[in-house]
């Protein structure tokens, strides 16, 4: 429930709409939250909490807000140094007016800021289609960056998502008629189903540390594009314990508000840069990664029913809310986990390959992504093609790949995969777990792949003219037949595409949405 106090800032609101707060004159527009007001012009950006009460949340006061306006400044200004300016105060003038930052007391506190260029939100940038793989790929890195330098904290792991579940259920449950179709009911069965079954793992994963103080409320309006990398603003602040969780829970958030937007390749390829980043940390938690998108797809739309109440907008986003339940709910189901093996010479695509199925396969945001050159380079500074360092790395892919599939989550393995020992490991891996196993061999004629190689840029391989000419002679002995399928890749990469659905589709069974079937 959530309690607006009366019109106690109506005056404050007023005075920084006017734009009498602002140095340089200007329209001044209003941006309103369930928990904020933003008032923006010029290149300034100031903001108040709103005076509410929330079951989970206490702005009823002005020292309550200066408190948390502080907090954000604090937790911000390192992750956002060129936003995040300082709080000031609001306060009554001489002649009974207000002023900003004046010499009289303080009626109401604001965090000043400086303004971003609109462009530069991560919800602007998705939505022009700028949000690149390249992007996507820097904003694994950048939050698992960020989840490097937070703190670690002691707490139940399981603990922590059960009194999410239960504050979900109060506030949703009085709200369920407003989205219909049962999907309240839905959502908090089964997310209380699948917690039980995961309890032991989350309080493991707390053990080993990765339960931190994160960011809270990581989704794309609280991202920004500036000079082509991720910032991260705007964490959350009123609420130490919901600020503290499973650092995939906090990453959860931003893969849930790509999927939610239609990005699930890009939602993937994040997830994929993140858990390369984590090298093997987080791979075991990934048995929780639905319940957590579940989790924070409910969140949302909470919190958009409770934004329409306190705007007076009752019913506004019902819709969207729907369909966020609807969300919540999908990624609950179980979906069998596959390992897909992409192996081939140098060249033939397939990494590109690899990148273009993975969002497909097994439950969203789909499989990841497991390549041995960024593995490769993950663990060691120098690229080293000899048998013996090549052994190392597929060992240990196929020892990451075991752990992900055992946690649920399916794989796209993706190497040149030349020795018969090391695609037999894979196959018997699939056995011993009881998965779908698909292998693909791409095959280009070698003048092509020499030209391929030579062109390449800024890609993780190294692999050369001489390298490709090494593959092949060794290659000449490879025999992929059973469960493997040999597919042409000297044509475009749309063709090859097709060619590798019509194989997994023969081999594995497919579903309508491109999900490969159990």
């Amino acid at each position: 429930m959530s309690k607006t106090i009366g019109d106690a800032q109506s005056e404050v609101i007023d005075f920084l709409q006017s734009g009498r707060a602002f140095a340089a004159p200007g329209p001044v527009e209003h941006v309103q939250t369930h928990c904020a007001h933003v008032f923006l012009c010029g290149d300034v950006a100031l903001k108040i909490k709103r005076a509410v009460r929330y079951d989970y949340l206490d702005q009823s006061t002005p020292d309550l807000r200066h408190a948390l306006l502080n907090r954000e400044l604090s937790l911000n200004r390192p992750t956002a140094p060129m936003i995040y300016r300082d709080v000031v105060p609001v306060t009554r003038a001489l002649d009974g007016g207000l002023e900003l930052n004046g010499a009289g007391p303080a009626v109401e506190w604001a965090l000043r800021m400086r303004r971003f260029a609109a462009d530069c939100e991560m919800t602007a940038v998705a939505a022009s289609g700028r949000l690149t793989d390249a992007v996507a790929e820097a904003l694994g890195q950048a939050v698992r960056q960020f989840h490097a330098t937070c703190p670690v904290l002691q707490d139940r792991g399981d603990d922590l998502i059960r009194d999410i579940l239960a504050e979900l259920g109060r506030v949703l449950t009085p709200l369920a008629e407003d989205v219909g179709g049962g999907l309240v009911g839905a959502f908090l069965d089964r997310s209380r189903q699948h917690l039980s079954t995961l309890a032991p793992i989350l309080r493991d994963c707390a053990a080993q540390g990765h339960v931190k103080r994160v960011h809270g409320d990581l989704h794309l309006r609280n991202l920004l594009l500036i000079e082509e990398q991720p910032v991260l603003f705007d964490a959350l602040e009123f609420d130490e314990r919901l600020a503290t969780c499973d650092v995939l829970y906090d990453l959860a958030f931003l893969l849930m508000d790509l999927c939610h937007r239609g990005l699930v390749r890009q939602a993937n390829i994040a997830m994929t840069s993140y858990l390369l980043a984590a090298k093997g940390a987080e791979d075991t938690g990934l048995s929780a990664l639905p319940l957590f998108l579940s989790v924070r797809a409910a969140i949302r739309a909470m919190v958009l029913l409770q934004t329409d109440q306190a705007t007076g907008q009752t019913g506004a986003s019902s819709d969207e809310a729907r369909l966020y339940l609807t969300q919540a709910v999908g990624y609950l189901h179980w979906a069998r986990p596959v390992l897909i093996v992409v192996g081939g010479l140098s060249g033939t695509g397939k990494t590109v390959l690899s990148r273009d199925l993975a969002a497909a396969i097994g439950a969203c945001p789909g499989a990841v992504h497991l390549r041995t050159d960024t593995e490769r380079k993950a663990e060691a500074a120098r690229v080293d093609y000899a048998p013996t360092a090549r052994g190392a790395i597929y060992d240990r892919m196929l020892a990451r790949a075991d752990t992900m599939l055992t946690a649920g989550r399916s794989v796209i393995l993706d190497g040149t995969f030349l020795d018969q020992a090391q695609r037999g490991a894979a196959e018997e891996l699939a056995a011993r777990l009881g998965v779908g196993f698909c292998g693909l061999w791409l095959t280009a004629p070698q003048p092509v792949l020499i030209q391929r190689v030579t062109l390449r840029r800024g890609d993780a391989s190294d692999a050369d003219a001489a390298v490709v000419m090494a593959q092949a002679a060794t290659a000449q002995s490879v025999d992929v037949t059973g469960r493997w399928v040999s597919l042409d890749a000297n044509g475009t990469g749309e063709k090859t595409r097709a060619a590798a659905h019509a194989a997994l589709e023969s081999v594995l069974g497919t579903v309508g949405d491109g999900t490969v079937k159990a």
